[in-house]
């Protein structure tokens, strides 16, 4: 069976058989093939793989997505190991490569790579039984960009901080972004790049020029703005997600001083950060709750 996806490439894995012995370091793949009745086919899964509470806890834990123990994914000699190039590190996929571990290092960049994602998973698996399931997910996509689509009204702009100190967000190249256009919003940093050094991103120092040898391979799709810059863009909502940093209570009095339309109008809030970030079987939820946070209330 042994067959490996690169690491840079996000393709399904062509196996002799359909795997029975699955590792996945990704919590999101981790409920998804729970939800697609692929659960027992699991034999290892991160600590941050927490769902679906009442059943994924019986699948033994293998450390955490930045460090899994390599060693005992290897001993346990599994079928698949699934990633996310987002989520866990090169150096870990190619180990298991090196070790004759097959892997797929998923990587959906969109809404629809996230559907695609479902549809691969149930044919490398060759287990279709929840079809009927990924269709109803992919039939409340086309409603609610639909909706979005048809409003005669500007789509609501929205910020999304993913981390406070120093202030963190993403720019359009994510699947965050295009999950908040799917439900009507305007990613009002779709635009920015992340500038080296991290003076150069907060604007007190003169960034790198772009053919700065140091740039080579840095990912610019999570720029640390300011909150000047926040300020600048006027966001009509702010949306203070619980991962990857954990936005409390505690946090909103730092975005209701502001003077923007977010903070003027209440229309600040603290959501489930799994909603904005997990790819997989989680979008069902996210489409029903994200468009009711973004949309103009009548």
């Amino acid at each position: 069976m042994k067959a490996t996806s690169p690491y840079n490439d996000p393709d399904v894995p062509i196996l002799s058989r359909p795997p029975q012995r699955v590792v996945s370091l990704v919590p999101s793949v981790t409920e998804s093939l729970f939800d697609l009745d692929l659960g027992s086919r699991l034999i290892g899964r991160t600590d941050y793989c927490i769902y679906p509470a009442g059943q994924v806890e019986r699948i033994p834990t293998l450390g955490g997505t930045k460090n899994p123990d390599i060693q005992r994914i290897i001993e346990l000699q599994p079928d698949l190991v699934i990633l996310n190039r987002e989520e866990n590190r090169r150096q870990d996929a190619e180990a298991l490569q090196a070790a004759g571990i097959s892997t797929w290092a998923t990587h959906p960049r969109t809404v629809q790579d996230a559907l695609n994602l479902l549809w691969d998973m149930m044919s490398l698996f060759d287990h279709p039984k929840m079809v009927a399931r990924v269709r109803l997910i992919e039939y409340t996509f086309d409603w609610v960009q639909g909706v979005s689509l048809a409003r005669e009204d500007e789509p609501t702009k929205v910020f999304v901080p993913i981390w406070l100190d120093p202030l963190m967000t993403f720019n359009a190249d994510t699947y965050i972004h295009d999950l908040l256009r799917v439900c009507g919003g305007t990613n009002v940093f779709a635009h920015r790049e992340r500038l080296y050094p991290l003076a150069a991103d907060l604007g007190q120092k003169e960034a790198w020029p772009e053919d700065d040898p140091r740039l080579r391979g840095r990912d610019v799709r999570y720029p640390r703005v300011t909150w000047e810059e926040v300020v600048a863009h006027q966001p009509d909502v702010i949306l203070l997600p619980s991962e990857p940093y954990t936005f409390s209570e505690a946090d909103l009095p730092l975005f209701e001083r502001l003077d923007v339309p977010a903070a003027r109008n209440g229309r600040i809030h603290l959501v489930d950060g799994s909603l904005l970030t997990w790819h997989g079987t989680r979008l069902a939820y996210a489409l029903e709750a994200l468009p009711k946070l973004i949309h103009t209330a009548e």
